[in-house]
């Protein structure tokens, strides 16, 4: 029964017809009385943890300590040191610069920002440039 199935698929949807053992497997699941045509729930890992929660919570660290490491994150999260890496540069789209995380691309508040607070830095050490530092 399974290969005339098979004949058929092949004559309908040629070389997108799913393999002989993919039909054979169906075929045996239809017997036991299986008709669902949605994957049943498996144990173990989800495949991907990179949701909007996940996510913030990493956004979160970040903001939080802007020197915190990958390794640190992924160990308060449980997840994998590549899969913090992948959301830190895919999805929100930062960058280690020297040993702070920061915005690949600074919007223009962020600009300005930048610029206010190093004029401040250097307001400071142009009034006092021995005391600086302290």
């Amino acid at each position: 029964m399974p290969k005339e199935i098979h004949a058929i698929l092949i004559e309908t949807l040629g070389e997108h017809a799913p393999s002989y053992a993919t039909v054979k497997n169906w075929v045996a699941q239809f017997k036991c009385g299986n008709f669902s045509i949605c994957d049943a729930p498996r144990p173990g890992r989800p495949k991907t943890v990179t949701t909007l929660e996940i996510i913030d919570q990493i956004h979160k660290l970040i903001l939080e300590d802007h020197q915190i490491l990958a390794k640190s994150i992924a160990e308060q999260l449980g997840i994998s040191c590549e899969q913090v890496g992948s959301i830190i540069h895919e999805d929100l789209d930062m960058q280690k610069l020297s040993t702070k995380w920061v915005p690949k691309c600074l919007n223009t508040d962020q600009k300005h920002q930048w610029c206010r607070s190093s004029e401040h830095l250097l307001e400071f050490f142009r009034c006092n440039p021995n005391d600086f530092l302290s």
